[in-house]
């Protein structure tokens, strides 16, 4: 019996699960996924908990809820990869051999990473929403505040959702507007970029309306230490800035087993070949989602166009074919307004994102580079989404390669 292992059980671990168990017959293969948790977080939501508009239990389902027939599931904390070895420890000293393996392992914040960052003012002034802890600790803070400097500082690239800050401070000032205390509240989005994106075309739009909704941006920023005494973070060329609130996006790392496995850069993301997702230490490896260092966001809509790349790669290493599939680094995000609009950004490698209408040309129903109430919708209709076809491994009416149809350049 050949093996397909499978580290996380998270968005593509699952979904390459249910994909490779569709297509790989089960009296030849075994395939096991292993993840140390049974939660699974719909982490898109962690955005609208602050701000009273999803509770924890709407971003919450049981992992197991989402697992083929058919696959081996082990709850256990991973030690390390033995790729020379073909095999996997785990921290109860269980040996898992494999033929084929995907590393699914995520992303994780890593606060402690900043100097200050998780000092005495954690969770009680300062706070990150890129946790289910997190997110719900400022949704109460948020219940009380009367107002302020609210700061929202991005550490470090690269960091899951690239927009979701953005998002952040859209949603505060529609928040703060409609309970009548916005002229309390002063907002300020600080930013390593030199701009509000990292597209010129996206960066363009997104800081006219941050400029429209009065949010101030302090672009070039990189944070060396929070002064907790004093309410400020402090970056590498002096430049301070004072909050009453800050809301951080702390640095993002890979798995620390990356590390124990010697398999990962500075920041524990694997090596990877951004075309073919294929490990750069093991031909028998690959790598799919926020785990790999590829070019382009760490986002669920990438994990789902990796996993059609992925999928058809991996049968090629399976047949002893020339790999047939090419990732091209495509992505769409919905990026919510506030005041129940939002806009939609959909872009590659190459192509910085456009105007125009998506997924169908000429009809939509969603229009690129615009802000609309459809584009709302699109966000909210997401999480049915991805709940019921995305994690399944379903057929989705959106092609993995970004096609240009429908953009206007």
């Amino acid at each position: 019996m050949k093996k397909l292992l499978i580290l996380g059980a998270g968005t593509g671990g699952t979904i390459m699960a249910n994909k490779m168990r569709k297509v790989l017959e089960r009296d030849e293969w075994d395939i096991t996924i292993v993840d140390q948790f049974k939660t699974h977080y719909y982490q898109p939501g962690f955005l609208f908990i602050p701000f009273g508009m999803y509770k924890k239990n709407d971003v919450i389902k049981p992992k197991s809820d989402f697992f083929p027939v058919g696959l081996n599931v082990i709850y256990s904390k991973i030690d390390k990869i033995e790729p020379e070895n073909n095999r996997v420890l785990l921290e109860e000293g269980v040996v898992l051999n494999y033929d084929y393996l995907i590393i699914a392992t995520g992303t994780r914040t890593a606060p402690e990473e900043t100097p200050g960052l998780k000092g005495d003012l954690w969770y009680k002034d300062i706070f990150d929403f890129y946790t289910i802890e997190g997110a719900l600790a400022l949704a109460d803070y948020f219940k009380t505040w009367k107002g302020g400097k609210l700061v929202v500082n991005i550490a470090e690239l690269p960091y899951k959702c690239p927009v979701a800050p953005l998002e952040f401070v859209f949603f505060a000032d529609a928040f703060f507007t409609e309970r009548g205390l916005r002229d309390k509240v002063e907002i300020t989005y600080v930013t390593p970029l030199p701009g509000a994106f990292t597209k010129p075309r996206a960066t363009k739009m997104l800081g006219e309306l941050l400029k429209d909704k009065n949010i101030h941006i302090i672009p070039d920023f990189n944070i060396a230490e929070v002064d907790n005494v004093n309410k400020k973070i402090i970056d590498y060329a002096g430049v301070e800035v004072p909050f009453d609130c800050l809301v951080s996006v702390p640095t993002n790392m890979g798995d620390p087993m990356i590390e124990r496995s010697g398999m990962g850069d500075e920041l524990n993301f694997v090596p990877t070949d951004k075309y073919t997702l294929q490990s750069q230490k093991a031909e028998n490896i690959f790598v799919i989602g926020d785990a790999a260092n590829v070019p382009t966001s760490k986002a669920g809509s990438v994990v789902h166009f990796e996993a059609d790349i992925l999928q058809e790669n991996l049968m090629c290493a399976i047949e002893g074919r020339p790999f047939t599939a090419k990732f091209d680094g495509h992505a769409n995000c919905y990026i919510e307004t506030g005041y129940g609009k939002g806009t939609l950004i959909d872009f590659n490698y190459d192509t910085e994102p456009l105007a125009g209408s998506f997924p169908f040309p000429g009809i939509g129903p969603f229009g690129l580079l615009k802000v609309s109430r459809m584009n709302h919708y699109g966000k909210l209709i997401f999480r049915w989404i991805y709940w019921h076809i995305l994690l399944k491994g379903k057929e989705m009416p959106i092609d993995s390669e970004m096609q240009m149809a429908g953009k206007k350049l």
